[in-house]
């Protein structure tokens, strides 16, 4: 495996966007990780990564999508401003943060993705598309920039995709794996698992069709239900079987497979109860993880002095603890959207935070029926190529979002 993708990468990207991408993306992630376990250590809580969610606009209405709602359908959408933005990435960077995930909606929808993209060569940014975008010229301007990995969201084969997505989505997303493939772009793809994809997506053909694309890793990500439609959600028994099946296909597959849920010794991890990385929401807000769209810090918070907010937010803390005592305080951590919906909404109202879902997020906590996440205790299952091993022991494949 190792051997067949390192011949890929000289063969699929650009050389000038392969030591990009190792100089910002993994050589000062590196050392951002250990800039945050000695800040970790001093009691400090700051994220070595962020993520930015520029709007909640989006060209598509996915099902099981918890950006935008109904109700905002109807209304102006909101745009995170880059002075703000701005202003995050330079006191980011005074405390070694260079790695940023650029969220929506649809990142493509706005100008201000660019503009952050073009204003920082210093840093890394990973956009996740809907690859509805990916033109000739649109491939070109990211190419030119070179600091930029695009995360292509695909979920299966295009029945299935377009089942979830909507019509035409498949076709258009493999179009634009094609043009980031003939450009030699770095670029990944995103596909959620789900009750109804599971036995498609974990295959190899599945992953043969974006090797053969030109595709450098595939991010899969495990459903989180929406208020009540939970039927897309996976079961404890096919947790195991992910679980599985993502060991078999690391030990074949030239191409970087990512989770984001279990670590080396196949514990579960919840990135948000590390404090990995928080989300700068569209309002301004700083959320705990991207499906929670909850806040009671804002970045206009202590006169815009983001690191001040962060470390001194007594919610974030007390979220990290809920998190630990939801698992008797173990190492093993799940997802307490899955796992403790009633739970997580009482913390919430206890907190009295601000719901930004555009939705009655805590109705949609309480009526939620509480379902298995990547918590399995007693059935971990450790990674068992020793390249897996020494990713997520370093590198820790929790550089982007799960959702």
């Amino acid at each position: 495996m190792l051997f067949g993708f390192i011949v890929r990468c000289f063969r699929n990207v650009s050389l000038r966007l392969l030591f990009k991408a190792a100089w910002l993306w993994c050589f000062k992630g590196f050392f951002a990780l250990r800039a945050f376990n000695k800040r970790n250590k001093r009691g400090i809580l700051f994220p070595p990564f962020l993520f930015f969610s520029l709007t909640n606009a989006c060209n598509l209405r996915c099902r099981g999508c918890w950006v935008t709602s109904e109700q905002e359908r109807t209304i102006l959408p909101d745009l995170l401003p880059v002075d703000k933005m701005e202003r995050v990435i330079k006191i980011g960077q005074q405390h070694s943060v260079y790695f940023y995930t650029l969220l929506g909606g649809e990142p493509f929808l706005t100008s201000t993705m660019w503009e952050l993209i073009e204003h920082h060569p210093e840093a890394y940014f990973q956009v996740i598309t809907n690859g509805q975008f990916l033109d000739t010229n649109n491939v070109r301007r990211l190419k030119n920039l070179g600091n930029v990995s695009p995360l292509v969201s695909i979920d299966g084969f295009e029945t299935e995709n377009d089942a979830r997505r909507g019509s035409g989505t498949f076709i258009n997303a493999v179009n634009g794996c094609r043009e980031l493939h003939r450009q030699k772009l770095l670029y990944g793809v995103a596909t959620v698992v789900t009750a109804q994809n599971f036995d498609q997506v974990l295959t190899e053909v599945y992953v043969r069709q974006f090797i053969e694309l030109g595709a450098m890793y595939l991010w899969f990500y495990v459903y989180r239900p929406v208020g009540t439609d939970s039927d897309l959600a996976v079961d404890r028994e096919k947790l195991l079987e992910l679980r599985q099946r993502l060991l078999r296909l690391r030990r074949k597959m030239p191409i970087i497979l990512i989770d984001t849920y279990w670590d080396a010794q196949g514990r579960a991890v919840c990135p948000a109860s590390k404090g990995m990385a928080f989300v700068v929401g569209a309002k301004g807000s700083i959320e705990p993880c991207p499906p929670l769209t909850v806040a009671r810090n804002f970045l206009n918070d202590n006169e815009g002095d983001f690191y001040k907010t962060i470390n001194e937010s007594q919610f974030l803390r007390r979220f990290q603890q809920f998190i630990r005592d939801q698992y008797d305080g173990e190492r093993s951590q799940g997802c307490v959207l899955i796992d403790r919906p009633q739970e997580l909404a009482g913390f919430f109202r206890q907190e009295q935070i601000v719901d930004l879902s555009g939705r009655d997020f805590l109705a949609e906590l309480d009526a939620a029926t509480p379902k298995t996440s990547h918590f399995l205790p007693g059935e971990e299952i450790p990674e068992n190529y020793w390249v897996y091993r020494l990713l997520k022991k370093t590198l820790f494949f929790g550089m982007g979002a799960y959702g």
